[in-house]
């Protein structure tokens, strides 16, 4: 038997994307809000300066 078979999952507030409970967030994980320090850092920039623009 696997032990990480299900583990929550929630969805970051900046990028959108999904990730795992971490042992780290164990007494905590109600307020993980973001999957990675790139994303807490960027929490506070305007939506269109977090997007990746391609020079026109």
């Amino acid at each position: 038997m696997h032990k990480k078979a299900y583990l929550p999952e929630k969805i970051c507030e900046v990028c959108n994307r999904p990730f795992t409970w971490r042992k780290k967030w164990k007494n905590c994980w109600e307020a993980v809000k973001y999957c990675s320090d790139k994303c807490r850092s960027l929490k506070t920039m305007p939506a269109e300066s977090r997007t990746d623009k391609k020079p026109a």
